[in-house]
């Protein structure tokens, strides 16, 4: 069953710091992945839309639009036909930009607004709840500055959780379980800890319990909570919370696999379980 929590959950982002691959490296490991035995958990390969004119048609691309809503016309008008997976706008920086953006995203694509973090957060979650599009919280980086605390990601989690607002994560996932990165010193999120921070969010936990989920250290006690999610909890939960992009796709899996959660012979049982009540 753990299997099903984290299909799709893997956007392959290759391009992107602190992995920086080239072009070269990054397209063939994506053909790669998709012909590997984990390929059901990898979701498309996201691009900028200033690499655009290097990929060869054949990948089924995520479009990061650096230039916020007026660009997204024509960042899409580059990739080829039946290719584009989805659009994830960055440069928004208000209400009225997350309006504008989601105007801009074609009808029948999945499309991803970025939110900042700060006090326009819960005006720009309100302008996308009900719109079709998710939300898309950045929760990492390459300076400390970059990464939100505990308390604002909870705060974040609860409200789209409770707007219905599907989102999705980028940067600074690098492994399954919060830590410090023994390099950089910079505080990391896990993304165990985000399922699990949404699985509670869902169930109305307080602020004070998602943070503390968000907090958790210990891999026994997050591979423990992670194994107790039945059926109905892991569609709820990634009905919320979609995928975020990694640079690495092998190294979460890495995680997984030494945790117990995950090995090359598990099967999908649970895609159409019934979803618990909310």
């Amino acid at each position: 069953m753990t299997r099903t929590l984290f299909g799709g959950l893997f956007d392959d982002a290759a391009l992107f710091p602190p992995g920086n691959a080239t072009m070269a490296e990054a397209a063939p490991a994506h053909h790669r992945h998709q012909a590997s035995w984990y390929a059901d958990l990898v979701g498309p390969f996201i691009c900028p839309d200033t690499r655009l004119s290097e990929l060869d048609g054949s990948i089924a691309v995520s479009v990061v639009v650096t230039g916020g809503p007026d660009a997204v016309d024509k960042a899409i008008r580059q990739v080829a036909d039946g290719r584009l997976a989805a659009v994830e706008v960055s440069g928004v920086g208000d209400a009225a930009a997350a309006r504008q953006a989601v105007g801009s995203i074609p009808s029948g694509t999945r499309g991803f607004i970025e939110v900042p973090w700060g006090p326009a957060q819960p005006k720009m979650l309100d302008n996308l709840a009900g719109s079709g599009c998710a939300a898309k919280l950045r929760t990492g980086g390459t300076v400390a500055a970059a990464f939100p605390t505990e308390t604002q990601l909870a705060e974040a989690i609860i409200g789209c959780v409770a707007r219905d607002l599907p989102f999705k994560c980028t940067a600074g996932l690098h492994h399954a379980i919060r830590h410090t990165a023994a390099g950089t010193k910079l505080e990391h999120h896990g993304f165990l800890n985000l399922l699990l921070a949404t699985d509670a969010a869902i169930d109305g936990a307080s602020r004070a319990d998602v943070i503390a989920v968000l907090a958790e250290r210990t891999a026994d006690v997050i591979a423990y909570r992670t194994r107790q999610l039945d059926s109905g909890h892991i569609r709820a939960t990634r009905r919320r919370f979609l995928s975020y992009g990694t640079c690495s796709i092998l190294e979460p899996l890495e995680d997984l696999a030494a945790l117990g959660l995950l090995t090359a012979h598990d099967s999908v049982q649970v895609a159409n379980a019934p979803e618990r009540p909310s």
